[in-house]
């Protein structure tokens, strides 16, 4: 009796190893829950996204109105547009939509040409205090 108990869990064990080894590695790995391709997909959006704010609010200091605001406070409007880039993402955002916001209220009608140097001032502030602050 006890060689046909060994015997069975010879067989036994033999026939789970066997099964182990039969099943392919690729299905006992973790699969992931997100894909290289769509990380890729969004560290280019981030990145876009980054790379279009940082134009808005350049684009907002180098217009002529914004030039002579910044002479008047006497702010160099060079430095600050070298210091956008240094801005984190979330702050670039939301500079970039009260930028945008600027424009469009300039445009529009409902902001004067001293409205948009105050604002533009403050943003300007904003960013060299940020980056001083780093």
């Amino acid at each position: 009796m006890p060689s046909l108990m060994r015997q069975f869990l010879r067989v036994a064990t033999a026939s789970t190893l066997a099964v182990v080894f039969m099943i392919p590695q690729d299905s006992l790995a973790q699969s992931h829950v997100v894909s290289p391709a769509d990380l890729q997909n969004a560290v280019i959006a981030t990145t876009q996204a980054r790379q279009k704010n940082v134009e808005t609010i350049r684009q907002f200091v180098s217009s002529p109105t914004a030039e002579k605001g910044l002479k008047s406070a006497h702010i160099d409007a060079k430095q600050v547009k070298d210091a956008v880039s240094r801005l984190s993402d979330s702050e670039l955002s939301q500079l970039a939509a009260r930028a945008s916001k600027a424009q469009a209220d300039f445009a529009g009608g409902r902001l004067s040409d001293r409205d948009l140097i105050i604002i533009l001032v403050a943003v300007a502030a904003l960013i060299l205090i940020i980056v001083a602050v780093r």
